[in-house]
């Protein structure tokens, strides 16, 4: 069986319409985006929320929770409105794994910057789009460094072209772009076909599984050519199996070789 054929395909829907339930999204970070109906507070909750997803599910909530408990029901307010100092200050003993508070307070401090200069991140985004793009890279690589232009967010924010896969980046444009049962969006002018995979090194190990890369790294190379695949497949939207295939060895009620045993494996 290969990704262009026929059954895979089926195998491949019927997986999306089974397990793309909005049900299946605890544990994940992106569930803390559905407490925000508007989108202006909604994208900055998914940029910190997207930002510290490395690690354990449940430490990444723990993470994620501290700090969105300091922004308040309104992060957007609280970034417009919210001097460096005070990022310094509220953020000044948060701690998560080998990310300290300095850090977040920087990520503050560029997104305040954008906001002030382009009014939202996802203006900020078209600013770099275009449609004669093949994908998003080239608007993520202008977000980003616009972002980092006069803060420096460290690990929290990576740079699409040093090679990195940029998977929370990549999972971030996934929340924000795509709008069904599990994704919310709210952002315009970015069609979901032009959309990466959030490549970490579990889907990385699915998509070499089901055939969608070859390569061994989980790079941006990898991305590429895992989002190519899939995109013969889903031509307006590849990333649209990406919720569903990942539940497979992050929610607890799912394993990877169960996931396995649905495809099997053709070397």
């Amino acid at each position: 069986m290969t990704p262009g054929n026929s059954d895979f395909r089926r195998r491949l829907e019927e997986i999306r319409r089974i397990y793309n339930k909005r049900r299946f999204v605890r544990p994940d970070p992106l569930q803390f985006l559905y407490e925000y109906p508007d989108i202006d507070d909604r994208e900055i909750c998914g940029m910190m929320a997207s930002s510290l997803a490395f690690g354990r599910v449940d430490q990444i909530l723990k993470a994620v929770d501290r700090v969105l408990s300091v922004m308040g029901k309104h992060p957007r307010r609280y970034i417009e409105t919210g001097a460096f100092s005070d990022f310094d200050h509220d953020f000044g003993n948060f701690y998560y794994r080998f990310v300290k508070g300095r850090q977040l307070a920087e990520l503050c401090k560029g997104l305040k910057h954008v906001i002030q200069i382009f009014g939202s991140l996802n203006e900020c985004f078209l600013e770099g789009f275009s449609d004669n793009h093949e994908t998003i890279l080239p608007a993520l690589s202008f977000m980003t460094s616009r972002i980092r232009e006069y803060s420096d967010p460290g690990y929290l924010l990576a740079l699409p072209e040093k090679g990195s896969a940029c998977k929370r980046s990549n999972l971030y444009l996934r929340w924000m772009v795509r709008k069904d049962e599990v994704d919310p969006g709210g952002w315009t002018g970015v069609a979901p076909s032009m959309l990466l995979v959030p490549l970490d090194t579990h889907m990385h190990r699915i998509c070499r599984q089901l055939g969608f890369t070859d390569r061994r790294q989980a790079d941006m190379n990898a991305a590429l050519q895992a989002t190519r695949s899939l995109r013969k497949i889903a031509p307006d939207d590849p990333v649209r199996y990406d919720f569903p295939l990942t539940r497979f060895g992050i929610h607890p009620d799912f394993d990877r070789e169960s996931l396995v045993d649905m495809f099997p494996y053709q070397s």
